[in-house]
């Protein structure tokens, strides 16, 4: 009941608060008395009011876009929210213009209102290669002040529609955005992010344009509004920006000209297939076995196992190729990369789907978007939103990924960068189709340590073992410069100091990690008494999940463990006084879990942690728990003590 009437009050002053604003673009005293913003008090300013309004013009048929902004500051690192840019884009003769810019600062000075105005003086325009940036300064903008301005573009760009973010850096009271859309214009409408729209309005309007003999067009006028949106902050784990950000997007789909006339300018999946079949640098990338006939050594020939045969022409394609660095999925020539022995991730990526295929493997090219690049539309094909081509190899009834661009990556496992949630599979005998990319395999750290105290000294060895994408930077730091890989581990514990370290069983392309390291380590030591953290090294420096609230998901990219298990043999003229204390908590549905055993016996003490992360991706509820899971393992990580006592 508690809990119930504590929520009742903070949706009643969150209600109240909102009120102090005025959903316009007039500017109120008691707006500019306010000097807090409870629901984030991160944020240096919030957008009362924003407002935009997207047309094609009757007369002149260019498309005018109409915006306002109100803006309340609330802290210096703010000010510069009173310097506002417009791009307008341009393309030879055809460009963007704009007009009607104004804008004023608001301020109480002495309890009476003062009203700075944009001067034409202070605003600004350079041009560049595809576009003119705008720049205006609002005047006297300070801690306090209220900002207004607006201003009008024209342009003759319709067939990508003005977009209109409704979220951005601060948080937003109130959105709104208003279109016209004549019917000879049919666009693919996408709202991206996860906030719901309050107002999602639409109605025709009949004969809104009208042309001579008679010719006319009806409108679809529509009106889209949220209210209390937070700020997006970028926060580690996650995909682009672009992914998540709550906006409206407009693809143009058909124009229908008044002679009654059809152009189509979305394609059907059908036809981008047959497109990319045609393809120079991809469908005709993919028929270049004739270059790699005789190509792969005899003993890989010779192999039985379709497993063994595969991984072979892998590794020999990792050990003879070299990725430059490049993705350039429109340069593609496996020629060029046969002669030069390097290429672009396109190119080794269909020479092995060539190899692949001379050897009677069923093997698929996969087009996706990388993390940097955004998620790919479902609602309709755009090419170009693909950037990055990977494999998918069948065999005995099991898929794998495949990727030849880092050779430090095992069979079966893609680049970081390619874990995007899905992809589209290429048949062109059948039909392309979407494709997940999951990983299902757990990458882990694990550290094993055993210790004994010798002379005011602990003294053991440290077992740790990497796995999966954990691995990949240790296997190629230690393979590059063994000696700085391991410097950069002491530095970063200059209390241990190491008398041994070594790699084991080390194999760059193996999907483990593994190495082994003596140490010794002066204790803490007060009175009679021995005080030591069990945890010598660590996982996590600090909590990741700082946000008061985050809007997207936390995407890991694959399932993790964490492990660490210290034994200590306690020596003779000493008892266990303190050991820290069990733990267990677990994420919603068991998503996730944390276990944290302590035992001891009359001449050890035996510490087990372990954390798991089930999921790859969680949605945006569950940071919470996250959040508050990351507090305890760190909790536990940093400030857990074992006491002995000396009889």
């Amino acid at each position: 009941m508690n809990f119930k009437l504590l929520l009742l009050f903070l949706i009643f002053s969150t209600l109240s608060f909102s009120q102090e604003f005025h959903e316009g673009f007039d500017v109120y005293d008691r707006e500019l008395r306010i000097h807090q913003f409870p629901q984030d008090t991160t944020a240096g300013a919030i957008v009362i009011y924003s407002y935009g309004n997207a047309f094609i013009d009757k007369n002149s048929f260019l498309l005018r876009f109409q915006v306002q902004k109100k803006i309340k500051v609330l802290k210096k690192n703010a000010l510069n929210t009173g310097e506002v840019e417009v791009k307008l884009y341009k393309n030879g003769a055809n460009k963007e213009k704009i007009n009607r810019i104004t804008g004023a600062s608001y301020n109480l000075e002495n309890d009476n209102r003062v009203k700075s105005e944009l001067s034409p003086d202070a605003i600004y325009e350079t041009e560049h290669e595809n576009y003119t940036s705008v720049r205006f300064v609002i005047p006297n903008v300070k801690v306090g002040s209220v900002i207004t301005y607006s201003y009008e573009t024209e342009s003759p760009f319709i067939r990508k529609f003005q977009p209109w973010y409704f979220q951005g850096e601060n948080p937003v009271i109130y959105s709104e955005y208003n279109t016209n859309i004549p019917g000879n214009y049919t666009y693919h409408i996408k709202l991206v992010g996860s906030l719901p729209l309050e107002v999602n309005e639409s109605n025709i309007e009949r004969s809104c344009i009208e042309l001579a003999r008679g010719a006319s067009a009806d409108c679809m006028v529509s009106k889209f509004v949220m209210k209390n949106i937070p700020a997006f902050r970028i926060e580690g784990y996650m995909t682009t920006p672009l992914n998540y950000l709550s906006r409206i997007e407009y693809e143009l789909k058909e124009i229908r000209n008044f002679s009654g006339e059809k152009e189509k300018l979305t394609k059907s999946w059908k036809n981008v297939d047959s497109e990319l079949k045609s393809s120079t640098y991809f469908g005709k990338q993919l028929k270049k076995t004739n270059l790699v006939k005789n190509l792969l050594p005899d003993d890989i020939l010779e192999n039985e196992s379709e497993i063994e045969r595969a991984k072979k022409i892998y590794h020999y394609v990792i050990d003879t190729y070299k990725w430059n660095g490049k993705i350039a999925p429109y340069e593609v020539s496996i020629k060029d990369l046969l002669d030069k022995k390097t290429g672009n991730a396109h190119e080794i990526n269909l020479l092995l789907y060539n190899l692949f295929k001379d050897q009677n493997f069923e093997v698929y090219p996969v087009l996706l978007s990388t993390r940097d690049s955004g998620f790919v539309t479902k609602l309709f094909p755009v090419l170009t939103e693909f950037n990055y081509v990977i494999l998918k190899l069948l065999i005995n009834g099991k898929s794998y990924f495949i990727d030849g661009t880092n050779p430090y990556q095992s069979f079966g496992e893609i680049p970081f960068r390619c874990l995007n949630q899905y992809g589209r599979l290429i048949d062109f005998k059948n039909e392309s189709k979407w494709e997940d990319i999951k990983i299902n395999k757990y990458s882990s750290v694990l550290h094993l340590v055993n210790g004994t105290i010798e002379n005011g000294s602990l003294v053991g060895k440290i077992q740790s073992r990497y796995s999966g994408y954990h691995a990949l930077k240790p296997k190629q730091d230690y393979d590059e410069n063994s000696g700085a890989y391991f410097n950069a581990f002491n530095n970063t514990y200059p209390e241990i100091e190491f008398t041994d370290q070594k790699a084991l069983d080390y194999d760059k392309t193996s999907f483990v990690f593994k190495q082994e390291q003596l140490f010794e380590m002066e204790l803490e030591i007060i009175g009679n008494n021995i005080y030591l953290n069990p945890f010598l090294v660590r996982f996590f420096e600090s909590n990741p999940f700082k946000l008061q609230q985050r809007t997207y998901p936390i995407d890991f990219g694959y399932k993790d463990i964490y492990s660490y298990s210290f034994k200590l043999a306690i020596p003779e003229g000493y008892s266990i006084m303190e050991v820290p204390e069990n733990q267990n908590l677990e994420l919603p549905n068991k998503t996730g879990t944390f276990n944290y055993s302590v035992s001891k016996q009359e001449n050890e003490v035996s510490i087990n942690f372990k954390l798991n992360f089930n999921l790859s991706l969680y949605p945006p509820n569950y940071y919470e728990s996250l959040k508050i899971l990351m507090s305890k393992v760190l909790d536990n990580q940093n400030n857990n003590v074992i006491v002995l006592k000396k009889n």
